[in-house]
């Protein structure tokens, strides 16, 4: 009876040691299961942040550095990729961000606020095409050189070139501006009140083909003094070919050209310049907020 105890002893022992050394064992794997998932957990965390990282670094200055000195990438990074994932993440248009911060941050009923704080806001937060303030500066000396009665902008945008403009008319000037696209003529007649302007600016909805010919009757202009031209590139020529043939310029009457470098008028500067009508001087710089080079061409009409 003994030796049978002390086998069944032995047995349950052993039964024991082997069910302790098989919990012992499966702890041991579940140990190194939970590391393992850990150490793929933390590699992935590691990973996400470091491509988060990197992405950002991209967005933010690397890809914008690298676009600064080359036209075609800096239009597309700009004007089309950048553009549209704000406009799709904040559900915004880039002519009403502007607003945003020209409401935020520029005084009301000043024009040279307005103005610095859309090229705060192009430097540093949004590109936009706007004329900017290198080739902006051109523009005013242009504007203060004419002291234009009468000045028509093809192209307001978000109304940048237009408060630039309007502020430096003398008592009494009419300023013209024509914009296509209604929801950025929405945008821009705020930020024309905004800046303290509206009672100096004229802003027409519509097509420039379409109103060019009608000025004389719709808004009793003989001739404009001054023409700033900001629309659309391919519209450039056939414009100025409708004012000429519209007798809405004089002798004396100037156009200003913006871009006509950079994305560039090469059929209009070719007209301009062979023209025995013009007499034009291109005033060289870069395209707004970047290194590319651009600049505006001024045209004087001899008759």
């Amino acid at each position: 009876m003994q030796i049978g105890a002390y086998v069944v002893l032995e047995t349950l022992s052993a039964c024991s040691w082997g069910n302790g050394y098989q919990q012992h064992e499966e702890g041991v794997n579940r140990t190194e299961t939970a590391t393992s998932l850990y150490m793929m957990l933390l590699t992935l965390l590691y990973s996400c942040t470091g491509g988060a990282v990197v992405l950002y670094a991209l967005y933010r200055w690397v890809i914008p550095t690298a676009v600064q000195y080359h036209a075609g990438l800096a239009l597309m990074w700009h004007d089309v990729i950048v553009e549209r994932v704000l406009d799709t993440v904040t559900r915004t248009t880039r002519p009403q961000r502007i607003l945003r911060a020209v409401q935020k941050n520029a005084t009301r009923g000043d024009p040279r606020s307005v103005v610095n704080t859309i090229d705060h806001y192009c430097k540093h937060t949004e590109w936009a095409m706007n004329v900017g303030d290198e080739k902006g500066s051109i523009l005013d000396s242009v504007v203060c050189e004419v002291a234009p009665n009468t000045v028509l902008e093809l192209g307001t945008y978000c109304g940048y070139s237009t408060v630039r403009i309007a502020s430096q008319l003398p008592p009494g000037a009419r300023l013209l501006t024509l914009e296509f696209n209604p929801n950025y003529a929405a945008v821009a007649r705020q930020i024309i009140a905004w800046a303290g302007l509206e009672e100096r600016v004229h802003l027409i909805e519509g097509s420039s083909g379409d109103w060019i010919p009608r000025m004389k009757e719709h808004f009793g202009v003989n001739t404009f003094d001054l023409v700033f031209i900001d629309h659309w590139k391919d519209r450039y020529l056939p414009d100025t070919k409708l004012l000429e043939e519209s007798g809405l310029l004089r002798e004396g009457s100037v156009l200003l050209a913006d871009n006509v470098i950079c994305p560039g008028t090469p059929d209009y500067l070719e007209y301009i310049r062979g023209s025995p009508r013009y007499e034009s001087h291109y005033f060289k710089a870069h395209l707004e907020y970047t290194k590319v080079e651009d600049g505006l061409e001024k045209s004087v009409f001899l008759g």
